[in-house]
């Protein structure tokens, strides 16, 4: 029974995780997608829009390249990972971009407090997502890194969904929890599979763990150095 988890877990692991992350992403934006996205009060930016394209894509992206890797269609993988190379480096264009943006929309034209210190969660987010996905790039030929690289990225864009969770769920402050858990899985399966966790989540997770405690600390405690940053930012 065990032999049989671990091949499961070798052999599917990585498409039951893009699948879940889906899952999040869903569930979390239904609580705001409508008056948010769909039917807003008052029109949001176009940008918003196309934020959420290109990070939809991503997610297609994932499933389908997790898809063909477990149908053995390595060189279309390889193919389509190019599409994957721009789609990545757009991702962080587009997040800081649209962070900016609703910073000011939030402010202006909503009225909302706190933007300049909440600015600092989606950046944080941006740049979590990139170390990741550059490395996974550079080690685009050593699969048991690119993969592990790849979840790693993803899972840091799932911060905004987990974000939504309703708060008996997930308390907004722990919101990180949230994907924290998602790359502990990763972990759990090398734990099961190879009796030992890889290199990429015994840096990556402490990492993030790190910088996400320092980023709620610097939001929650309104740090009057970066109210200066993202002033001089949003300005």
């Amino acid at each position: 029974m065990t032999t049989k988890r671990s091949d499961l877990l070798e052999r599917y692991f990585y498409l039951w995780m893009s699948l879940l992350i889906v899952a999040v992403v869903v569930y979390g934006f239904s609580f705001t997608i409508g008056r948010n996205l769909i039917h807003p009060a008052i029109p949001r930016p176009s940008l918003l829009y196309f934020h959420a394209t290109v990070f939809s894509l991503w997610l297609v992206f994932l499933i389908s390249q997790s898809a063909l890797i477990r149908t053995h269609n390595v060189a279309l993988h390889r193919r389509v990972g190019w599409f994957g190379v721009a789609l990545g480096a757009a991702i962080p264009l587009v997040g800081v971009s649209i962070a900016i943006t609703m910073s000011r929309f939030n402010a202006l034209k909503l009225h909302q407090a706190n933007t300049e210190a909440d600015l600092v969660v989606p950046l944080f987010d941006m740049v979590a997502f990139s170390i990741p996905f550059a490395l996974a790039v550079y080690w685009r030929k050593k699969p048991e890194i690119h993969r592990r690289l790849i979840l790693v990225a993803t899972c840091a864009l799932t911060a905004a969904a987990f974000g939504r969770f309703p708060g008996n769920l997930l308390p907004p402050v722990f919101f990180y929890a949230g994907v924290d858990l998602l790359i502990l899985l990763g972990a759990v399966r090398d734990l099961v599979v190879m009796r030992s966790i890889h290199p990429v989540y015994c840096y990556a997770l402490p990492a993030f763990i790190a910088g996400q405690v320092v980023v709620m600390y610097t939001n929650t405690h309104h740090s009057p150095l970066w109210i200066k940053i993202a002033h001089a930012i949003l300005s």
